[in-house]
């Protein structure tokens, strides 16, 4: 029965058809979504609004939660963060990658492929600055860093399970992408040690796409890949790797004193590749702002696998109107507009040379199972370096091969390839994806999630 607390008798019919079966126990919350503008009817729960790090200095983390479209309370919590460092969970991962709905135009079309189709999606925007996520003292968006995000996402976690009692003990997923290859492998560290004084943690796997691991590795991928798929030539290609690197001339951006004969080959290495190629995904059209610019469109019912290379504008139209950012319980602070990746956070970016596939060795001894995927068409963190990576980790943690590389399967086609050490440390690639898996690839990435969910080998046949 719906309570006289309710304002109306809409509103009392749109609860009830977000609420089937019995009560939820988090109805009450002040962070429930009744419906987000435009968005077609669902049967699962979404919430959103701030958590407090920091009552001194009034820092908020933001949040988005969809919870399984069935059968929530068996399913698992996964807490997906995306990287940058800098860019929204919210915008990216929920809302271009593999949340419930994709922006179109005025309306939210369902995403087929969503990832809270398999587990309870809680999605962070981090750290402090990003997408809502908000300080009243500026100052704490200068200096930030690996260790004060680290700290911020685990005191939200701690707080996120005040308000949500009944995940505190449900089996939990960390996932992300890009720069989240230090942001995920260091929260499943913190979790680990906080266990050890009181066990709030049920950590049961960690996966990794496109990961920043080991920067010279990751960055040095980057001159075979743009070679081997044709978008340097042979002479530049030869320069690239004598004189000059990616890791060497990134250290000496961020130290303001690059080499003028880097700088050269790095111009030579932009004007090759073009503007006019996303490196994130080589194979992938780009968006223009002209007409002709998308021949690829959304189906307007739902996300099919036809792409929409605009999306990230569609989304930011979307979260920058008010009606929607008064039902997400979400505000403006400091900041004009919402934006995909924070135009007002410091970050330390030396902190991008700090190993953290040291720490992925760390969790893989203390039995957390580690999944390292990579779409195969990423330029900017190639698969060829993760995957040198995981094998190199593997052999120093004595891991036998469990799984041989070989293909795997989605439906009828090859969704990539795999390779398992140790049945614990697993490499995969997602064939035809970009740096962001489940935008260009959403159902050979929810293939491949399912999968690590369930603790299984990826599908060898069809």
């Amino acid at each position: 029965m719906c309570s006289l607390l309710w304002s109306s008798i809409a509103t009392c019919v749109a609860v009830l058809l977000l609420q089937p079966g019995t009560v939820h126990p988090s109805t009450s919350h002040k962070t429930r979504i009744t419906r987000l503008p435009g968005q077609p009817l669902v049967e699962f729960h979404q919430f959103s609004g701030y958590v407090t790090v920091d009552d001194k200095n009034q820092r908020a983390l933001f949040f988005y939660f969809a919870e399984a479209q069935k059968d929530a309370p068996s399913k698992p919590l996964v807490l997906w963060l995306n990287g940058g460092p800098g860019c929204s969970s919210l915008g990216v991962g929920a809302f271009s990658e593999n949340g419930p709905f994709r922006p179109k135009g005025e309306a939210l079309v369902r995403n087929q492929f969503s990832w809270n189709r398999e587990a309870n999606m809680l999605y962070l925007e981090t750290p402090i600055g990003v997408g809502f996520s908000y300080s009243t003292d500026t100052s704490s968006y200068e200096g930030v860093d690996d260790k004060i995000t680290g700290k911020d996402n685990l005191v939200f976690l701690q707080n996120w399970f005040i308000k949500f009692p009944e995940y505190r003990n449900r089996s939990l997923f960390i996932v992300g992408e890009s720069y989240a290859g230090h942001y995920v492998p260091q929260l499943a560290e913190l979790m680990l040690q906080f266990n050890k004084k009181e066990k709030l943690f049920n950590l049961k796997g960690i996966a990794l796409g496109n990961p920043v691991l080991e920067f010279a590795t990751d960055f040095n991928s980057r001159a075979e890949f743009f070679w081997s798929h044709g978008l340097i030539s042979d002479l530049t290609y030869k320069m690239f790797t004598s004189v000059c690197n990616y890791s060497r001339y990134v250290r000496e951006y961020y130290n303001g004193a690059v080499s003028p004969i880097c700088s050269s080959v790095m111009s030579r290495v932009s004007t090759e590749t073009s503007r006019f190629v996303d490196k994130y995904d080589v194979t992938l059209d780009v968006c223009l702002s002209s007409v002709f610019s998308q021949t690829k469109v959304l189906n307007p019912q739902q996300v099919t696998e036809t792409i929409d290379v605009c999306v990230e504008d569609e989304t930011v139209k979307y979260l920058n109107r008010k009606d929607v950012r008064s039902a997400l319980h979400a505000h403006l602070v400091g900041v004009q507009r919402w934006s995909a990746c924070s135009n007002v956070l410091d970050y330390e970016l030396r902190d991008l040379e700090i190993p953290t596939i040291t720490i992925v060795g760390k969790l893989v001894k203390e039995g957390i199972p580690v999944l390292v995927y990579s779409g195969d068409q990423d330029s900017v963190i190639p698969l060829t370096g993760s995957r040198t990576l995981v094998h190199k980790l593997a052999k120093e943690l004595g891991l036998k091969t469990t799984v041989p590389y070989r293909v795997w399967f989605e439906k009828q086609q090859v969704g990539g390839w795999t390779q398992v050490y140790g049945d614990i440390l697993s490499f995969a690639t997602i064939r035809g994806a970009s740096h962001e898996a489940p935008f260009s690839q959403p159902q050979r990435s929810l293939v491949l999630f399912k999968s690590f969910l369930e603790g299984r080998p990826l599908p060898q046949e069809f």
